[in-house]
């Protein structure tokens, strides 16, 4: 069932456990992670980058994941991933996204607040909430870590736009870590407690020891985004079935391996986030 981004994240502050965020990039990669939610009985987020969007990609994706959600017996939200403006925004919105982030982390904080605060308003209108972030969250591949999210200024920025969830900065990076990260776990409680118990997302899950994940979701974690892992697995059922002499080249038999590679991290995250049924 097609949920919107406020009753996803609703089911896992109750139960106190974490939504698994997966980053889709073709039918294949829907496919692998609807599979797998139906399987593991457990609500899970598809999420859409905004270059998708920018590059029509997403008209035909986006129909897809709908259609997939809808027919689901699980809740999936649809959920727009960094949104740097209202064009995507918009865009994501008629294209059938139930969730949207706005990532005004670039810009000041009175900038970020503002941009926010008026796609809030916005969703709030058709029913829709929106993930915010507050410490820019870059990529594993930056010269050098923003400033990690300060608490009190995360209690500003939550009073002043009416986030449904919030993005942190707490060691956390996009892409694949170079050496493990470590997480400032106190961070993310301090969070919780300065904005009242907000529902904190951490990006770049991809790569983060289990052990961490674990410590992040007790500590107020409720929705871990997951896009790097889900493209190696399926280049890695690709390459396997490249490396088979006794391959098919009819395209659909050919993504076979592909789909159950990411269909297999898709349960492993499932189970990581102890959003396995959940949906029951």
């Amino acid at each position: 069932m097609l949920v919107n981004l406020q009753t996803i994240i609703g089911m896992a502050e109750e139960g106190n456990y974490c939504i698994p965020a997966f980053n889709v990039y073709n039918t294949e990669t829907v496919m692998g992670i609807v599979e797998a939610a139906e399987q593991e009985k457990a609500p899970v987020i598809i999420q859409i980058y905004p270059r998708l969007l920018n590059e029509e990609v997403g008209f035909y994706i986006c129909p897809a994941v709908v259609a997939a959600a809808q027919r689901a017996s699980v809740p999936i939200c649809f959920h727009l991933d960094h949104g740097p403006s209202e064009w995507e925004v918009t865009r994501a919105l008629r294209w059938g996204c139930t969730g949207i982030m706005l990532d005004g982390s670039v810009h000041d904080f009175e900038k970020n607040v503002e941009m926010t605060k008026h796609v809030v308003e916005t969703c709030k209108a058709i029913g829709i909430g929106v993930e915010g972030e507050i410490g820019h969250v870059g990529s594993v591949n930056d010269d050098a870590m923003d400033e990690f999210t300060s608490p009190e200024e995360a209690a500003a920025f939550v009073q002043q736009t009416g986030v449904t969830c919030l993005a942190v900065l707490v060691g956390n990076a996009h892409g694949h870590y170079k050496k493990p990260p470590k997480l400032d776990i106190a961070r993310i409680k301090a969070i919780r407690e300065a904005t009242g118990g907000i529902p904190l997302v951490l990006h770049g899950g991809s790569g983060i020891p289990d052990e961490q994940v674990k410590a992040a979701i007790a500590a107020g974690i409720r929705k871990m985004n997951i896009g790097t892992d889900v493209c190696c697995a399926f280049a890695e059922g690709t390459k396997e079935t490249l490396e088979d002499p006794n391959r098919s080249i009819a395209v659909d038999v050919f993504m076979k391996k592909a789909i159950a590679r990411v269909k297999a991290l898709a349960v492993e995250k499932i189970a990581l986030t102890g959003a396995a049924g959940r949906a029951e």
